[in-house]
């Protein structure tokens, strides 16, 4: 029998993107924010993908030098819009491949009148390794991914051995790597990956960092908390490049 499963390289991707019409609403906010706020990026073969030798010039695409956040799987946008709100002397990016979530980013963005923020509708592993030069990033945040809590399920979670040398290409010297989740078994598994990763150092003492206070609460995150779950927050440096 033939795998259809779509892939990232020889990994499957760490979601499974259903087909959907967006609302009214997301469909306006789309035409006329998009001009704006979206980075268009050339496709490999998957709607998602990028092609390989495609980068942006954050100086280039922000229309200035600053210090840049990335947030991967940003979702409706409600963390990154506060944080790029609060902060406009950063810049930010939102990596999501929900259309839906990135039309609500863009028009909540625009009606708090954020500039510093774009968003890339692609899958977060080809954005670390192609679209962003190496050490461009100052900070990259993982907030509530997809815990892809079945056995069977666990080889599509976005952290594992083969994510730390993806994130380490693309964060700076002393780059901060955040990541959250209220999944115990999936934050011990962070925790164990990027323990191995020679490139990062934890940033924290014992056994869990404190939550991170730039992080708004979010409908994950009360989730999680109503349902009895501990939320698990970690938080690594970046090496110094040898």
């Amino acid at each position: 029998m033939t795998d259809s499963t779509p892939r990232f390289r020889d990994k499957p991707v760490s979601f499974v993107r259903r087909s959907g019409r967006m609302s009214d609403g997301q469909e306006r906010a789309w035409a006329e924010h998009a001009g704006f706020y979206l980075i268009e990026v050339p496709r490999g073969q998957a709607a998602t993908s990028i092609e390989p030798g495609n980068r942006i010039d954050p100086a280039e695409t922000y229309g200035r030098t600053a210090p840049l956040v990335i947030e991967i799987g940003s979702g409706q946008g409600h963390a990154i819009v506060h944080a790029a709100s609060a902060a406009p002397e950063r810049d930010f990016l939102a990596v999501e491949v929900f259309r839906a979530g990135l039309a609500r980013t863009m028009l909540d963005a625009a009606r708090e009148g954020v500039q510093n923020l774009r968003l890339v509708e692609a899958n977060a592993p080809e954005v670390l390794e192609h679209l962003l030069p190496e050490a461009s990033v100052d900070e990259l945040w993982i907030f509530f991914p997809d815990p892809w809590h079945k056995s069977k399920h666990h080889k599509r979670r976005l952290v594992d051995p083969s994510f730390p040398p993806l994130a380490a290409r693309a964060l700076r010297d002393g780059g901060v790597l955040r990541l959250a989740t209220d999944w115990e078994d999936y934050a011990r598994q962070m925790r164990a990956v990027i323990a191995d990763a020679a490139d990062f150092a934890p940033a924290f003492e014992g056994d869990w960092a404190p939550r991170f206070d730039g992080r708004v609460m979010t409908a994950f995150e009360r989730k999680g908390i109503a349902k009895g779950r501990e939320i698990r927050d970690l938080v690594y440096r970046r090496e110094p490049r040898g």
